[in-house]
């Protein structure tokens, strides 16, 4: 079964283009890490909740919009070395030269592996 890995982040709504721009740059090195797939989505109908919800998870201000991100690995094994290789290259170094700059608070980023359990297809 594939392995996920999830993030959830508030980016400010005047830098939509720049989250692109640094997402197309980025998610290229999961697919060559060996991801199978990398989906970038930007808020669009996000509700605030009675108790908690996606922008209070991220302490989201009226600024900002929240952005969802998937990670598809084909197994756990695959990702933690795709992963940990990751960490340790330098086009992942914010002052390597070429690299976009990270348009959000990376402090306000929430992530998590999680092993796929269900799937219903159409």
């Amino acid at each position: 079964m594939p392995y996920i890995d999830g993030f959830v982040i508030a980016v400010p709504t005047a830098n939509k283009q720049q989250f692109i721009e640094h997402a197309r740059h980025f998610d290229s090195l999961f697919i060559e890490l060996g991801a199978i797939r990398v989906i970038e989505a930007w808020g669009d109908d996000v509700p605030d909740g009675k108790v908690t919800d996606f922008r209070r998870a991220v302490q989201a201000t009226a600024e900002e919009t929240v952005a969802f991100s998937w990670v598809e690995w084909p197994d756990k094994a695959t990702r933690d070395a795709g992963m940990k290789k990751m960490m340790e290259d330098p086009r992942m170094d914010p002052s390597t030269p070429g690299n976009p700059p990270m348009p959000f608070d990376g402090k306000r980023m929430i992530f998590g592996g999680f092993e796929q359990v269900v799937e219903v297809k159409a």
